[in-house]
């Protein structure tokens, strides 16, 4: 995989904290390989406090070509974009970036796009459901952008964050697509239900949505990755869930990001 590493190499952080997590990296990395590009993903562990700095160093580094971004930085890193896509100018949000000509960022939004690919490619119908979203920070965001923009009839969002919450329910609203609406964490009578928030990745955390409101027919989503399956998931299965883990959702994304850090 790091046959041709050497001083062509070009270089796309993975910034976040925590990042001991992440599985872009190696798949990325494998990625350019394939394609035939000489480039590598490199892990970087960035606390919220030194984002600043970090941010004005790597814009001075000119053999990194693009950046990734993962929690807690994607409502933050967006302010370093000169350009951007359509959606992360509507969320104020970015998962990747990659450099224009004169050297400043572009940045784009695929967290959900990649979470409703992973949803459909485990044999969710989006169209025409009701749908009950847990989590409305940046990974929210765009699942709940994606989820109308791929056909669902209603969307109830929750979150503890009422301003957030209020927000982004204002902001799906606007679409014109599917009913969208503030409620409780309580999926009765949904066809869908995807967890957006950290809950599942520290041991104890309770469940997104109580296990005993779950039902057989619903699919069951989580962003959560590298943790194996998380209890709520493992919960969900339990019922009889047809369900999709965060690493399905890193997958699904992988060839968005190569096709975006190459321009394609």
């Amino acid at each position: 995989m790091l046959e041709r590493l050497n001083g062509e190499t070009r270089l796309f952080p993975i910034i976040g904290d925590p990042i001991i997590y992440v599985k872009s990296p190696e798949r990325l990395t494998s990625g350019f390989a394939a394609r035939g590009h000489n480039g590598i993903c490199i892990p970087m562990q960035v606390p919220g406090r030194d984002l600043e700095s970090v941010m004005y160093g790597l814009a001075r580094i000119p053999n990194i070509d693009g950046l990734l971004v993962t929690m807690p930085h994607k409502f933050a890193a967006y302010t370093y974009c000169a350009t951007s896509s359509n959606r992360s100018r509507l969320l104020k949000v970015v998962s990747v970036m990659r450099r224009n000509a004169d050297g400043s960022w572009h940045g784009d939004m695929l967290d959900g796009l990649a979470f409703v690919k992973a949803q459909r490619d485990q044999g969710a119908n989006p169209e025409g459901a009701r749908v009950l979203l847990i989590g409305a920070g940046g990974a929210g965001s765009a699942i709940a952008i994606a989820l109308l923009e791929s056909g669902v009839r209603e969307l109830i969002i929750h979150d503890t964050n009422e301003a957030r919450l209020v927000e982004l329910v204002d902001l799906a609203a606007d679409l014109g697509r599917g009913r969208v609406s503030a409620g409780p964490a309580d999926p009765t009578g949904c066809d869908m239900v995807c967890n957006a928030t950290p809950m599942g990745m520290a041991e104890g955390d309770p469940l997104p949505v109580a296990a005993d409101l779950l039902a057989p027919s619903m699919f069951v989503g989580d962003v959560i990755a590298g943790h194996g399956e998380t209890l709520f998931l493992r919960s969900a299965r339990a019922v009889g869930c047809k369900a999709a883990n965060g690493d399905q959702m890193v997958e699904a994304v992988q060839e968005m990001m190569l096709d975006f850090m190459l321009g394609k």
